[in-house]
């Protein structure tokens, strides 16, 4: 593996950078307060290619490796870790897994909207009784002619109130347990599918987290991805690699924890000197900076191994495991070293923290993270 970047990947970095900084900073805690969507932004996320990197020019893509989009999903998330949800899941769960599994069908009629923005994705696997025991369906589609009737609720689901297209795994035959789900691709107004309530977050308070009815909602049997049974591998293989887009978001936390932290250092006295030479604020610089370069060497791995067509679900698992941990440590340590600054909002560290924290839960939690890797580890 190759540690030196390219020029497309510094200059995708650079791009991804500077619309953070011009374009996101200037209203995330506004929005943060207010619990307010980046539509606009959003919409200049898709212009940018942001929202389809991975995705083919044949279907508008950025046609770009996966280690570019987690330079640009550290970038985004430094300043805005709710933008940088959005984007994950609309890159790694929404439009990788219609590409890989999807009909020609489906990728025409979908993917290039998705990868431009002009559409936004969202993934619905969460259930009030089917979190972490995501095999544990109550999601029904029910054949019916040349259809599926959908009856149930999701939850959890991020983009899920502003998501024109959603993939909803569903149970086909319950009996079966994991072989009996299956995906399906359900659109915005379709009858019978509705936002049944927005969540008050702790953190990423600017990405919606919603919960989704389905009451007696038909879609065609067009709309199913793969086979009957397929829903589960089809949900398992996505999330591989939404895992690595979490750890770089979960990354892009950590670092802006660490810049906040050097720059009141610096600017903070006390016994008449910068606290920044003070060995204690020294000691926990330097281990932060020293455990945000290992999640960055594990995330850049992860994404290689995805990039060389190589298994690469335990290293996105530790990869997650690890800058999830990190980040939430480099937001507790940010606030320390702000001291009762730190717990005020306008400081913006306290903001870190609540975002971090929630990279341990979502798309696997740090528990299932470590069954991912004692698996590999005991059946390789």
């Amino acid at each position: 593996m190759d540690f030196q970047l390219t020029e497309t990947h510094m200059m995708i970095r650079d791009m991804a950078r500077k619309f953070a900084d011009e374009e996101l900073a200037p209203s995330a805690d506004v929005r943060d307060e207010r619990e307010e969507f980046p539509a606009e932004q959003v919409r200049r996320m898709g212009e940018l290619g942001m929202l389809g990197m991975m995705v083919s020019e044949k279907y508008e893509g950025a046609a770009l490796d996966t280690l570019s989009y987690v330079l640009a999903e550290e970038e985004v998330s430094r300043v805005d870790a709710s933008a940088g949800v959005i984007m994950s899941v609309n890159n790694s769960l929404v439009c990788w897994g219609l590409e890989q599994f999807g009909s020609d069908e489906q990728k025409d009629r979908y993917l290039a909207d998705l990868a431009t923005g002009r559409k936004l994705g969202a993934f619905a696997l969460s259930e009030p009784e089917a979190g972490s025991d995501a095999t544990n369906q109550r999601t029904t589609a029910r054949r019916d002619g040349d259809g599926y009737v959908l009856n149930g609720t999701k939850n959890f689901i991020t983009n899920g109130a502003h998501a024109d297209v959603t993939l909803v795994m569903a149970a086909t035959d319950r009996e079966k347990g994991a072989r009996g789900v299956s995906t399906f691709i359900v659109e915005k107004g379709t009858p019978g599918f509705a936002v049944a309530k927005k969540e008050r977050k702790l953190g990423i308070r600017s990405s919606d987290t919603v919960s989704l009815a389905f009451q007696d909602c038909r879609v065609p049997a067009a709309n199913r991805i793969g086979d009957e049974g397929f829903g589960m591998k089809f949900a398992l293989k996505t999330l591989d690699g939404g895992r690595i887009g979490i750890a770089a978001q979960a990354l892009g936390i950590a670092q802006a924890s660490l810049d906040a932290s050097i720059r009141y250092s610096k600017e903070r006295k006390a016994f008449d000197k910068p606290i920044a030479d003070l060995q204690g604020i020294q000691f926990k610089l330097a281990e932060m900076a020293t455990d945000i370069q290992a999640a960055r060497a594990m995330i850049w791995h992860a994404a290689w191994l995805k990039d060389q067509g190589q298994p690469y679900g335990p290293a996105a698992a530790m990869a997650k495991l690890m800058a999830s941990r990190v980040a939430v440590h480099a937001a507790l340590e940010a606030i320390q070293i702000h001291g009762g600054y730190g717990y005020i909002r306008e400081y913006k560290v306290e903001r870190f923290l609540r975002d971090a924290k929630i990279t341990e839960i979502y798309e696997g939690t740090s528990e299932i993270q470590k069954i991912v890797i004692a698996r590999s580890l005991l059946h390789e």
